[in-house]
Order: structure tokens, then C-alpha cells, then sequence
């Protein structure tokens, strides 16, 4: 079951004003708690992509090796080295 968390934020200014644009009948979403959960949406999506890119590069990088740099490894000895 999922936890539902209240939380309060206080902006102010330009932020409040930036907010109040983009809620209500003119703006992108009907309610400010609707407008956060997009953001936050938006921003685990970016990190979950950042993520995946650093993989690719990693995973990338490892296939462009040339076959001599392979060493073959038993099961064991992965463990082992993973280990450290």
C-alpha cells in the first residue's frame, strides 16, 4: 500500500508568482499539488536518465575494447573480486 505524505513549501515572490501561472484556469494544471507531482515525476525521470546514460557509456566503452583485453573469469573469482 502506498503512503500518502502532506508536505508544505513556501515560496514566495517570483517563484509564487511563477506557480500561480501555471495553475488554475489558464494554466497547465488544475491545483498546485497536481503541478509538484508532475515536477517530481519529471525530475525522476531525468535522474533514472541520467542514470541509463552513464550505464550506456560504461557498457559502450567496455564493448570498444579490443578481445585481448578480456580475461576469462570463473564464477568464483567474480564473486571474489566484487568482494573487494
Amino acid at each position: 500500500m502506498s503512503r500518502t505524505t502532506t508536505m508544505t513549501v513556501r515560496l514566495s515572490g517570483a517563484l509564487s508568482e511563477f506557480v500561480a501561472a501555471n495553475v488554475g484556469e489558464n494554466g497547465a494544471y488544475e491545483n498546485i499539488s497536481e503541478y509538484v507531482r508532475d515536477l517530481i515525476r519529471r525530475d525522476r525521470q531525468r535522474s533514472e536518465q541520467e542514470a541509463f546514460e552513464r550505464l550506456k557509456a560504461e557498457l559502450t566503452h567496455a564493448f570498444a575494447a579490443p578481445d585481448a583485453s578480456y580475461v576469462p573469469l570463473t564464477a568464483a573469482e567474480i564473486i571474489a573480486r566484487n568482494k573487494v
